[in-house]
């Protein structure tokens, strides 16, 4: 342990330099923080659902929190309860054991939801399609309003998926 701590203290901590955030990136993140803050009058509230997938999406997902894609200095966040979300995201093909749990989820979250199916299985059942063990897509169980292909789809495009369900409940009528 000495031997790592001289070899810290000789060398210093090294690591990449962050990547730098510039105008036309920064100028974006506003737009979009107030385009939410129009559309919703809030920060988004987005809670995930695993309904059966292979946690490839999931890694992606997670990968939307950290410095790089800082998801939340955009005024989206990720909550631990349907009651206090505004998005559905849902990643793989609806196994059985989770059609119930996947309904009451949608069930329990407040009106207007929005639901957004990630990775190709979310959107068409990918490899597993339908079976006795799988519903296949998540619309077969539940509304969906964006579909978000890929295996798995990268952050970027989990990103435009959840914009751009955003963007529809601003056009529909009421």
């Amino acid at each position: 342990m000495w031997r790592i701590l001289k070899q810290i203290a000789k060398n210093g901590i090294r690591s990449e330099a962050p990547p730098e955030c510039s105008d036309e990136l920064r100028v974006e993140g506003e737009r979009i923080q107030h385009a939410l803050l129009e559309i919703l009058g809030q920060a988004l509230s987005i809670r995930q659902v695993d309904a059966g997938s292979c946690n490839g999406c999931e890694l992606e997902i997670n990968a939307l929190n950290n410095p790089y894609h800082n998801i939340e200095g955009l005024g989206i966040r990720f909550v631990a309860s349907p009651r206090h979300a505004d998005m559905l995201l849902v990643t793989g093909p609806v196994s059985r054991h989770m059609e119930q749990a996947l309904r009451r989820t949608y069930d329990a979250t407040p009106d207007p939801k929005l639901v957004v199916a990630v990775g190709d299985c979310g959107c068409d059942g990918g490899i597993f399609g339908e079976s006795y063990a799988s519903c296949g897509r998540v619309a077969n169980v539940i509304p969906v309003d964006v579909a978000v292909p890929g295996c798995p789809p990268p952050p970027i495009e989990i990103v435009r998926g959840i914009l751009t369900a955003v963007q529809r409940c601003r056009t529909l009528p009421g």
